[in-house]
């Protein structure tokens, strides 16, 4: 099974290896950066937007590039405050290459009070470097939740659980769809 992925992350790559892997055998996962169309810290419905878009112009890519695939999956991190509170959250998209489309999210974790207008105005990691210092590794791979979970939860970990719960229309046929 071919996937293509929008991103060139390696931490957002594993992890939707890591989600695709309970259920298929025999994957193949191929990142492709392409843009989002939503600014660069999404907010509410912005999150949604973005993973969508990113799916859209990764068919476009490989409609154009001949590039055949059987899944195609887009992620986007932004800020919301749907619960009246803020929050981080990954929306996942999932399409096959017709117009079937499923979407999941991952567990969100609270801003700070003091950092959401940072935030709100740069990106989640440079109100973490603006707070914790800058980090390369938490940047590329690990992503800032490892810190702030103590090394309990990572970008992976997060990327995973957002696939899975995008991937439950799948594995679950027309019973749920």
């Amino acid at each position: 099974m071919k996937i293509l992925i929008a991103t060139k992350n390696p931490g957002k790559i594993e992890g939707a290896k890591k989600a695709l892997q309970h259920y298929f055998k025999d994957i193949e996962v191929k990142g492709i950066s392409v843009e989002s169309d939503v600014p660069d810290q999404p907010v509410n419905k912005e999150i949604y937007e973005g993973a969508k878009n990113r799916v859209k112009n990764l068919k476009k890519y490989a409609k154009e590039n001949n590039i055949k695939a059987d899944l195609f999956l887009g992620i986007e991190s932004g800020i919301n405050d749907l619960l009246g509170r803020w929050m981080i959250t990954n929306i996942a998209v999932i399409e096959d290459n017709g117009d079937f489309e499923s979407y999941g999210t991952s567990p969100s974790f609270p801003v700070p009070d003091n950092l959401v207008q940072k935030v709100l105005d740069t990106n989640l990691s440079e109100a973490m470097n603006s707070r914790l210092g800058e980090d390369q590794e938490r940047h590329n791979h690990n992503g800032g939740i490892q810190l702030l979970t103590h090394n309990e939860i990572s970008r992976i970990d997060l990327t995973e659980y957002a696939f899975i719960m995008a991937l439950t229309k799948y594995i679950n046929g027309e019973n749920w769809r």
